[in-house]
């Protein structure tokens, strides 16, 4: 079974922040809480945890993986980003927004998606996930925990370790945090809306 951690959603805890990195780092796969919705995350250069997420997720190479990333100057280290999709993240980060960009050479080539070469960017408003990414001190790759054959993420930390207990190597239980996905905007070009979630659009339409 997969280990439990409860953390405090304001205040968490540095010695279990320490070890859930740990985990991490040692090639596991974490479920935890967002601004959005629960997520399963692994690090970044894991190529065994990669595909253990698409397994879980049932995702082809299509898939716009997302790297969770501390502010804006890290996200710009892991996209290309010009000045007016910079402008239109800067407003909106952190907050239950992934940006799909050209990805940079910094992105290892498994992540993007074959053709485009694209990846999903993301800085999430949340004390837990702050803390993760502060300890690491790299991004984190993640997707939304919507199983197949769900329609919506799942939300409930017990829920979440019954139903992948044996899958994943920790749940992370930060308490209840909203069932609803993040809005996904790609800004390869003009921006658009590819998934409408948790993120409101009206700035798209001024």
């Amino acid at each position: 079974m997969s280990q439990y951690f409860q953390i405090h959603p304001d205040n968490p805890q540095p010695r279990l922040i320490r070890q859930a990195v740990g985990i991490i780092r040692q090639g596991g796969i974490i479920a935890y809480p967002t601004d959005s919705s629960y997520a399963l995350g692994c690090h970044i250069g894991d190529r065994t945890a990669l595909e253990r997420l698409r397994r879980l997720r049932g995702l082809d190479e299509k898939h716009n993986f997302t790297l969770v990333c501390r502010d804006l100057s890290e996200l710009s280290r892991y996209a290309v980003v010009d000045n007016i999709a910079y402008r239109l993240i800067r407003s909106h980060t952190p907050g239950p927004y992934t940006f799909i960009l050209r990805a940079s050479r910094e992105v290892p080539r498994r992540l993007m998606t074959p053709r485009r070469k694209t990846i999903g960017l993301r800085v999430p408003d949340h004390p837990i996930v702050k803390a993760l990414l502060d300890e690491l001190g790299e991004p984190i790759l993640s997707t939304t925990l919507i199983l197949p054959g769900d329609e919506l993420p799942l939300n409930d930390p017990e829920e979440i370790r019954a139903r992948l207990g044996r899958q994943i190597d920790l749940v992370i239980d930060g308490g209840p945090c909203p069932q609803e996905p993040t809005t996904v905007i790609e800004l390869v070009e003009e921006p658009r809306v590819l998934r409408l979630g948790r993120g409101p659009v009206d700035f798209l339409e001024a």
